[in-house]
C-alpha cells in the first residue's frame, strides 16, 4: 500500500492558491482512477483505489490534510502510523518556486526548501519520503514569495495547470510502479503534445 499526500489548505477560498496545486493533483488523480468517495480521517479528507486502476494495482491511498499547511505531518504521521507504513510508502505533491511554472520533478528525500508543509512532515517523520514537486515558479524576489505563493493561478495559466495535472494523472501508473524517471519523461512528453 501506499499514501500519497497532497498538499494544500482547505477550504474555498485558497483553492486555487499555487500553493493548493498539491490538492488539485489528488483531485485529478482520483477522478482519472475511478477513487472510491471522499472520507473524513486522519485530520483530513481521505480517497481509496487502485493505480493502475482495474484491478491489480496497487492500493493507494489519497490524503489531503485538513490542518493547514504548517501541520501537514500530523496527519501525514497519523495515517502512516494506522496502517503501520514506513516513509518509504509516502509520496508528497507539493507546489515548488524552484522549478519554472508547470514542470514536474520527483525526488526522494532531501530538504524543505522553506516549505512549510515539507517542514512539518518532515518534523513527524525525517526527511526519507518520495516528493513530487510541481513548479510554480519564483516571482524573482523574496519579498513577493508569500503573495505569489498564496495567489490564484492567473486566467492565462489555466491551460497549463489542466495540462499539468491531466498529465500527472495519465502517468500515475508510473508512479505507483516506482518508474520515477519513466515519469518525469512521459509527463513532460504529454505537456508538449
Amino acid at each position: 500500500m501506499q499514501i500519497w499526500v497532497g498538499l494544500g489548505n482547505p477550504g474555498p477560498q485558497y483553492a486555487m492558491h499555487r500553493h493548493n496545486v498539491g490538492f488539485m493533483a489528488l483531485d485529478t488523480i482520483a477522478a482519472v482512477h475511478g477513487f472510491g468517495p471522499v472520507q473524513k480521517k486522519f485530520l483530513g479528507w481521505v480517497q481509496e483505489g487502485r493505480i493502475p486502476s482495474g484491478g491489480g494495482g496497487d492500493k493507494v491511498l489519497l490524503l489531503k490534510p485538513a490542518t493547514f499547511m504548517n501541520e501537514s505531518g500530523r496527519a501525514v504521521g497519523e495515517a502512516l502510523r494506522f496502517y503501520k507504513l514506513d516513509p518509504g510508502a509516502l509520496t508528497v505533491f507539493h507546489d515548488e518556486l524552484d522549478l519554472a511554472p508547470f514542470k514536474v520533478k520527483v525526488k526522494q528525500g532531501g530538504g524543505i526548501a522553506g516549505h512549510n508543509g515539507l517542514r512539518s512532515i518532515d518534523k513527524h517523520l525525517g526527511p526519507d519520503f518520495r516528493r513530487v514537486r510541481l513548479g510554480i515558479g519564483h516571482p524573482g524576489h523574496k519579498d513577493r514569495v508569500t503573495g505569489h505563493v498564496l495567489g490564484n493561478f492567473a486566467k492565462a495559466e489555466t491551460d497549463d495547470l489542466a495540462d499539468m495535472l491531466g498529465a500527472i494523472a495519465a502517468e500515475a501508473d508510473r508512479l505507483a510502479l516506482g518508474e520515477d524517471a519513466r515519469f518525469m519523461s512521459d509527463v513532460a512528453l504529454r505537456q508538449q503534445g
